[in-house]
């Protein structure tokens, strides 16, 4: 885990996102030559070609974050993970020692939410009383869960979704997506190049860090994916290159591809863990944020493009003061 390693100044780490989207900065990484360029990410046209096919994440994240108190007066924060059925959530609790199995959470208007049993994956199980939906109770009382690195609230929660998100189901936004306006994807279809869309809905192993000294030790907990038959047959018989918008998008290919390469459709769960070593089978290309230091995503962009050009690509980053996490800038990796 300490070649994955490196040091950011606190001052780089993005507190408020760009406007308008396409603003941002874009570091070209081009994995055969070590070449970077610094662009800005309306320029990522330039980059693509008639024939690429552009692969997108279009789910949204929910209102997740819930604030309650326990009957005591004392305060617990519930973060909504993974729905499991109607009434019932993967969540983590904060702080957990307050809420023991068992124990309830009231939210305004005598809405409880009961505390269950501990997860393997570090989670618990929570259970909404009463009959009104969930979804409803959460446009009523949730907020918009922001990573724990942003210190500031958001103005527009909007921002923290991509202008194409549809399926709502994730705890976190797919961030490499954040930079498109639909000017910009209009410039890339009037290229020629196919853009389609797979969800993947984004839950506990965002907010997990790797622990393990040796990575191979380190376990995904499963995420759910699903790829439509038209965004397979469009990556099938794509003649260019399959271009991932974001880590997400490349764990969902890779986990519905076959040995020669073939996206299967459907909707599945994976948890695939993508280290350096990894055969690439659909992902030629790869847009995606800067990722924290000791993460999955920074080991699978190293597996990507190879582990001393990233930490290099990350250390010219810095010293030319980009913008590091979920509201930061972007790279593209070719």
């Amino acid at each position: 885990m300490a070649d994955f390693q490196y040091h950011l100044p606190p001052e780089l780490i993005a507190q408020d996102p760009v406007y308008p989207r396409d603003a941002s900065r874009l570091l070209v990484l081009h994995r055969s030559t070590g070449e970077l360029e610094h662009r800005i990410f309306s320029d990522l046209p330039e980059y693509l070609t008639a024939d690429d096919v552009l692969v997108l994440n279009d789910s949204k994240v929910i209102p997740a974050r819930l604030e309650g108190r326990k009957p005591t007066g004392a305060n617990i924060e519930i973060l909504l993970l993974k729905r499991l059925d109607e009434r019932r959530w993967e969540a983590l609790v904060s702080p957990g020692r307050r809420a023991r199995p068992g124990s309830v959470v009231l939210l305004n208007d005598g809405v409880q939410i009961k505390i269950g049993e501990r997860t393997e994956a570090g989670g618990r199980i929570v259970e909404f009383n009463g009959n009104a939906p969930v979804s409803e109770l959460l446009k009523r009382y949730g907020r918009t869960p922001l990573p724990p690195y942003i210190k500031k609230e958001l103005k527009d929660p909007g921002r923290y979704q991509t202008i194409y998100a549809r399926e709502e189901g994730s705890a976190a936004a797919p961030t490499a997506g954040l930079h498109f306006t639909e000017r910009l994807l209009e410039q890339i279809r009037q290229k020629g190049v196919s853009i389609v869309y797979l969800t993947l809905h984004i839950g506990l192993d965002t907010f997990r860090p790797i622990h393990e000294d040796i990575i191979e030790k380190h376990r995904m907990h499963s995420e759910e994916y699903e790829i439509s038959e038209e965004t397979a047959e469009t990556i099938n018989s794509a003649k260019g290159r399959v271009i991932a918008v974001g880590t997400t998008c490349v764990r969902a290919l890779e986990s519905a591809a076959t040995e020669d390469g073939k996206v299967v459709p459907g909707r599945r769960s994976t948890s695939l863990f993508i280290m350096p070593g990894y055969q690439f089978r659909v992902v030629d290309a790869l847009i995606t944020n800067f990722h924290l230091p000791g993460s999955t995503l920074l080991v699978l962009v190293s597996a990507f493009a190879g582990r001393e050009l990233i930490l290099y690509a990350y250390q010219q980053a810095i010293q030319m003061r980009y913008r590091f996490y979920s509201f930061g800038d972007a790279m593209l990796i070719l």
